[in-house]
């Protein structure tokens, strides 16, 4: 019972530490300090020391010599290199389900898309973004390549605070649905090429919905778009 306690004071954490990351609330270079975190989230420091070491491991913290770890620096430029991997390995998935998926497969991606469906009308995020990663993994599982699934549930996890974060944009959640259903429909007509290019749009909005919520993450050329404008 305690190592549970445990594990969900640690998992809020990282949650709320990574998302404040995103939105620009702690900025590059501050020391994720221990002491401080601990008071701040009225626990002893052991989950907050866990909690900064899977930051670590996602890329949203930095152990820097008798400092700590910090946060380091997200530019534009690194996070749309990150999204294009995602976006790439996420239609390969897609593309693979299509030409592999069971009739039974099919019904079970069915099942996860009402299910996100649902959720996106509550208007929870917490509930979505769950029921939004059992979507994506059952994509994942019906590609039939288990070290492909494996590589794409790395990559997401290192960008799994961003996709938690474009959720806040206004009415995201039921847009992401209709996303989604584009890839449900090409998967269940076995349409390899419309299943590949509906997650890589979906992917591409995913991307630019981050810098909705985080303005200092927007694209390169939607930054350049507004000077332009002005």
């Amino acid at each position: 019972m305690a190592r549970q306690q445990k594990q969900t004071a640690t998992e809020r954490i990282r949650a709320t530490l990574a998302d404040a990351i995103v939105r620009g609330e702690i900025a590059q270079g501050v020391t994720l300090d221990e002491a401080s975190l601990a008071e701040k989230f009225a626990v002893s420091r052991t989950p907050v020391r866990e909690a900064i070491r899977q930051l670590e491991a996602i890329g949203f913290a930095e152990a820097r010599p008798h400092r700590g770890a910090v946060v380091p620096n997200f530019t534009p430029e690194r996070l749309t290199e990150m999204f294009a991997v995602m976006a790439e390995l996420e239609a390969l998935c897609a593309r693979f389900a299509a030409e592999r998926a069971t009739d039974d497969e099919k019904r079970a991606l069915r099942e996860a898309h009402d299910a996100c469906a649902h959720s996106a009308r509550q208007g929870d995020i917490d509930v979505y973004y769950q029921t939004n990663l059992d979507f994506h993994e059952a994509v994942y599982a019906i590609s039939h390549n288990s070290f492909l699934a494996e590589v794409t549930l790395s990559v997401r996890n290192r960008v799994s605070p961003f996709r938690k974060a474009q959720f806040r944009s206004f009415n995201r959640l039921m847009k992401s649905v209709e996303e989604h259903a584009r890839v449900v429909d090409a998967i269940l007509c076995g349409d390899p090429d419309g299943a590949a290019a509906a997650m890589i749009d979906h992917m591409n909005v995913v991307r630019s919905t981050v810098g909705e919520v985080s303005p200092t993450l927007r694209p390169l050329d939607d930054q350049a778009a507004e000077t332009a404008e002005r």
